[in-house]
């Protein structure tokens, strides 16, 4: 791992809470996206040395829409830079670590992504995040 991404952060409406970290907090809007493989949109917000990634569910069966019917919302998961994705995976396996990407997977900014089952990682969501092969880190 080389380093902690970003934090992603379930909420219903990212229309409604964005004005807490834009005003509020006085954080600044990155950038808006929706990424139809997870079924989100995506907010990134420069949180100065870390980003956070406001994940707004775009469906009911959207991993984040259930996250967010089970345990409302809040923070959803913890995303770790790495490079080389596929052989992080299977690093991760060897040691044990089941994995709910056996493959990555596009996520937004371009970047790959996949995802540890949070009953091998001690009940956290940790994502692993790919930007190996993107010209411009966009988020």
């Amino acid at each position: 791992m080389n380093r902690v991404d970003h934090i992603g952060i379930a909420v219903s409406s990212i229309e409604h809470v964005l004005p807490f970290y834009e005003q509020t907090l006085g954080l600044k809007l990155l950038k808006l996206e929706e990424v139809s493989s997870q079924g989100v949109k995506v907010a990134f917000i420069d949180g100065g040395n870390i980003k956070l990634e406001l994940l707004e569910p775009l469906h009911k069966e959207s991993p984040v829409a259930k996250f967010i019917e089970k345990k409302g919302e809040g923070i959803h998961h913890l995303a770790f830079g790495v490079q080389g994705i596929e052989e992080r995976i299977s690093e991760l396996r060897d040691k044990g670590v089941n994995m709910i990407n056996e493959t990555p997977k596009q996520g937004a900014g371009g970047a790959m992504v996949a995802f540890m089952h949070p009953k091998s990682s001690h009940g956290v969501l940790y994502e692993l995040c790919d930007k190996t092969n993107i010209k411009e880190d966009h988020a």
